[in-house]
């Protein structure tokens, strides 16, 4: 069973003494138990007799624990954090501009615009990778994301790049997520000329969110996917591991 408190759902076992909370979201069209905590005895028998389907992020020895009964791995992740009061980014991040024929806008474009540039950033074969289909993709995962269901509401410290066409071909997506600030995904077109649109929204995106007071960004990086050198050349330090399964 579920308990619901202010902010955290709590599952208990049978005798009803909580063994889990977290927090409940959505995750690849799985009810999702994020940010879960053992609080109390061995929370495995209770996941497995009252999640059966949901994807649960947790701890690696939880997420272990859960494999050895069948569980599948969704995601090894690190969840980073970069501190913006004590330790601001430098004043020029705040001019960095894409190469000449790009230009920054806000994030305010409805998810079929943001969709080629992000579904082609995350091409089978990239650690984020989504396997089901563009539809899917599309209705399972970023419109949920902008529209706020997924990870809390957008914030205005989020932008886009856009060509000459108005067509977007990069982005940075923050959202308020139980109050942290967060980066819920970075992408860009791959192609000549795009190289290095990352780094260029992540330092701009980190002097606004600086100058709009934000304390603290944080975001989760794949185990195996190489912006995780980005993350940390931009100030962004690990501070936890996590694993994401799929309950059997």
């Amino acid at each position: 069973m579920t308990l619901q408190d202010e902010q955290r759902q709590t599952l208990a076992g049978p005798d009803r003494q909580p063994v889990l909370t977290y927090l409940r979201g959505t995750r690849d069209g799985h009810p999702w138990a994020d940010l879960a905590e053992v609080v109390g005895p061995d929370p495995v028998p209770a996941i497995l007799a009252g999640m059966s389907g949901w994807a649960v992020s947790g701890s690696v020895e939880l997420g272990e624990e859960l494999l050895g009964h069948g569980a599948r791995v969704m995601r090894h992740a690190h969840g980073m954090r970069r501190e913006l009061v004590t330790d601001p980014p430098p004043a020029a991040w705040a001019a960095a501009e894409p190469p000449a024929g790009l230009r920054l806008v806000p994030c305010d474009r409805p998810a079929r615009d943001l969709f080629p540039a992000w579904r082609a950033a995350f091409s089978a074969g990239h650690p984020d990778h989504f396997p089901g289909g563009d539809t899917e993709a599309l209705e399972t995962q970023l419109v949920p994301l902008l529209s706020g269901d997924m990870l809390g509401p957008v914030l205005p410290c989020s932008a886009l790049v856009v060509d000459a066409e108005d067509r977007v071909v990069a982005g940075v997506v923050v959202t308020d997520r139980d109050g942290l600030p967060w980066i819920t995904t970075v992408f860009r077109l791959p192609g000549a000329g795009r190289a290095g649109l990352g780094s260029v929204l992540l330092r701009r995106m980190l002097a606004d969110a600086t100058a709009r007071g934000l304390a603290a960004i944080g975001l989760a990086v794949s185990d195996a996917n190489p912006a995780r050198q980005l993350y940390e050349k931009l100030g962004f330090r690990v501070t936890e591991t996590s694993l994401t399964v799929v309950v059997p």
